[in-house]
């Protein structure tokens, strides 16, 4: 009884048919990237200071410093949440007196901003936040202070402001290039199968063998027996924990990607608040991942998987904690430190996708990367909040991040190893994993020596 890999194995490893194949899939991750990183700069916090109404009767002395100082990156800056006493300082002003002169500032009574911010357009014209804003002011133009209160015509508008057309115009725009390859891509004669439809397999390996000038068998399948493993089964989402090793597995998988996701997002989310130019940051995040991918792809070809993903891991997050020794003032050291880290951290990121593909059967295996990719999108949502630790000491960031790497690293070591293993079939395959090398070969161990098929591995 042949397996799939031997009907197939005509067909070569790397045909114009597999190229295809390759290129269409890696070029919907371009308008991923845009649709998903575009948030850095859509939702970038410009530097702000309380408004003061140009309505206000102040001199141009005590205009410049109505809003007080705090200290920041070994800098002076305007406070963005507070300024002194507006009815205080016009008092002031009226009487002749001087800011700092003839009045201490620092004995002033403080206020919060009740007539709004003022945006610095240093680095972002126009972000969410200022467009928020600009609306909200719009709202007390027309005397409401409730939104329920407001016309449905003006709710309307509110909705098509500047920075929701970027998202839900150019967004789907992006969404909308990076699907329209997938209509060229053919489905899975693997799945296709699993699921008997064993013409539509045919059609699709005698389309690539043409394609790759092959010559292709009249019959490739000489019968729907000859590939029992892939027998049709129903598979559902409890499949994955349908077992003890099979849960663990899971369970692991979905830490996993959460937590390499949070690291890879709060790197990329954190990159305009890092010093200096708030561009070039960027760029420098992005073109890291270049190196890390191709690194990723090389220590797949020959190296076991759980011991490449650990160490990058251990890499990245090691990295992230050294960041806090770092003086203040090397700023270059530090971006550097932080690059580096994200370096590990895309690394792994990348590898998870094939590691994962290969621990779990064909009957589940797209459902596996699936749920664990979904795992990873509530890691990106909390990947923001990560960044906000920044706010009560900017070394928090690097410190959590770092530490969460480095123990999801460990996790890893405690994965079943694919490398160079046959790719599972059916769940029953995948329940005869071994976590631990025992001393002595049990019966199980015997029969998997014969069936090498069976997904081996030990910690």
């Amino acid at each position: 009884m042949r397996d799939y890999d031997e009907v197939i194995a005509f067909l070569g490893e790397w045909g114009p048919f597999q190229r295809l194949i390759f290129f269409l899939l890696s070029a919907s991750i371009i308008p991923n990237g845009f649709n998903g990183m575009s948030v850095v700069f859509l939702a970038g916090t410009p530097e702000h200071r309380c408004r003061v109404p140009d309505a206000a009767n102040l001199s141009s002395a005590w205009r410049n410093n109505s809003v007080p100082l705090r200290l920041r990156d070994g800098r002076e800056v305007p406070h963005s949440c507070s300024r002194y006493r507006l009815a205080t300082i016009a008092n002031f002003s009226a009487l002749g007196l001087e800011p700092g002169r003839d009045v201490d500032l620092g004995q002033l009574e403080q206020e919060s901003c009740l007539d709004g911010w003022e945006f610095s357009q240093d680095v972002y014209l126009s972000t969410v936040v200022t467009e928020v804003w600009q609306e909200e002011r719009s709202l007390r133009n027309h005397g409401c202070t409730d939104w329920l209160q407001l016309p449905a015509d003006f709710l309307h508008q509110l909705g098509d402001v500047h920075c929701v057309i970027c998202h839900r115009g150019h967004g789907p725009d992006l969404q909308l290039c990076g699907s329209l390859h997938t209509r060229f891509i053919p489905e899975s004669p693997r799945w296709l199968i699993s699921q008997r439809r064993f013409r539509e397999a045919e059609d699709i390996i005698q389309k690539a063998a043409k394609m790759n000038n092959i010559a292709v068998p009249a019959v490739i399948f000489d019968s729907v027996e000859e590939l029992n493993p892939l027998k049709q089964q129903k598979a559902f989402i409890l499949d994955l924990f349908r077992t003890r090793n099979i849960a663990i597995m899971t369970i692991m998988s979905l830490l996993l990607w959460m937590l390499t996701s949070v690291g890879y997002f709060a790197l990329s989310l954190d990159a305009p608040n890092l010093h200096g130019d708030a561009y070039l940051n960027c760029f420098l995040s992005a073109l890291i991942e270049i190196p890390a991918y191709i690194t990723a792809w090389l220590l797949l070809r020959t190296l076991p998987r759980r011991y490449i993903i650990a160490a990058v891991l251990f890499w990245g997050g090691g990295v992230l904690l050294f960041i806090q020794l770092v003086p203040v003032d090397y700023y270059f050291l530090s971006i550097g430190l932080v690059m580096l880290g994200k370096f590990g951290i895309t690394s792994a990121f990348s590898m998870l996708y094939v590691f994962t593909a290969e621990l779990y059967p064909t009957l589940v295996r797209n459902m596996a990367v699936g749920v664990t990719s979904t795992a990873s999108r509530v890691g990106s949502i909390i990947a923001p909040y990560f960044v906000y630790l920044g706010a009560y000491n900017r070394m928090l960031p690097y410190i959590v991040m770092g530490s969460l790497t480095v123990l999801i690293g460990i996790l890893t070591l405690f994965f079943p190893e694919s490398l160079g293993m046959t790719l599972p079939e059916t769940l029953e395959q995948m329940q005869k994993v071994k976590w631990f090398r025992s001393g002595k070969k049990t019966r199980d161990s015997m029969e998997t020596e014969e069936n090498p098929k069976v997904l081996i591995t030990a910690f």
